[in-house]
């Protein structure tokens, strides 16, 4: 590593003061430059493109868990440790997450459904339990709200809608797209927040006129629908934060690229064995 580091300054620094400062001698130096590169030195760089590759497609958000799943899927040998030595020493780093901000007004006098998903995340299925949330974009025109409706059997996102307003209109967009998209047959179970867009009447007569059968998390509690947070989490780190928007027709069209192009159909997912949503629903069809 220090004779490397001596060849990566060298068109900075003097040669011997580089050798001086990190204690190896100049013969040994010159010795090293001229050794033939190990083949376990040129695995590694073949290696090191595969990973700078997949890491940039991945808009530099896979850390080595990740980008590990991803190397194994396009066909290549390495262990999780390797591919995590080449991550530090190249400096190739995942994004790093910010704290989500909460939308949730559970402060209305409309009926709220009880937990009846009480935190059973792991579904077998497509279309027999879907999660809804919002959360906000920032654009030079002002907030942009989204909705979503996942299917948590395979985390994809089936329904969505954006808009400048925080009102039952935005869920009930949301919710009609999943419901024309997948045509789900009477029982599922929806779950969302307690929030006034969800409990509006609005609302909850979608739900029933689909013969879906509604769940609400606990007040004050974000971890009973903690598939979408992560979802949101996901977004704002790998798009939203990294996005200047300055219109919202811009916006709209970033997060359509994030969950229609990128999220449902290529990027892996840890809950589904690094699968794809969509990958992982055709597997579970062919099944």
């Amino acid at each position: 590593m220090r004779y490397q580091c001596i060849r990566e300054h060298a068109a900075q620094f003097p040669i011997a003061q580089l050798c001086d400062v990190l204690g190896v001698s100049r013969s040994g130096y010159y010795a090293w430059r001229t050794r033939p590169v190990s083949a376990r030195a040129q695995a590694d760089a073949r290696l090191l493109a595969q990973m700078t590759t997949l890491h940039q497609q991945s808009r530099q958000t896979y850390g080595h868990r990740r980008l590990h799943a991803a190397l194994v899927a396009a066909g290549a040998v390495c262990g999780k440790g390797r591919v995590a030595r080449l991550m530090r020493q190249h400096q190739l780093v995942a994004r790093l997450r910010r704290t989500h901000r909460p939308t949730t007004d559970s402060a209305h006098q409309e009926p709220v459904a009880p937990n009846r998903l009480a935190r059973q995340f792991t579904v077998a299925a497509p279309d027999q339990v879907w999660v809804s949330d919002i959360t906000y974009l920032s654009t030079w025109e002002g907030w942009l709200y989204l909705a979503t409706v996942m299917d948590l059997g395979t985390r994809q996102i089936v329904g969505w809608s954006m808009g400048p307003t925080l009102d039952r209109s935005l869920v009930c967009h949301a919710l009609t797209a999943a419901l024309q998209r997948r045509r789900p047959a009477p029982g599922l179970l929806h779950h969302s927040d307690r929030g006034s867009q969800y409990a509006s009447r609005d609302y909850q007569q979608l739900l029933a006129d689909h013969g879906l059968i509604p769940s609400m998390s606990r007040k004050g509690n974000c971890w009973d629908n903690a598939p979408m947070e992560s979802f949101f989490h996901s977004l704002k780190t790998e798009r939203v934060y990294g996005a200047v928007y300055r219109t919202h027709a811009q916006a709209r069209q970033d997060i359509f690229d994030y969950i229609e192009v990128w999220y449902n159909r290529q990027r892996l997912h840890s809950a589904l064995g690094y699968l794809a949503p969509v990958q992982y629903e055709q597997r579970l069809r062919a099944a």
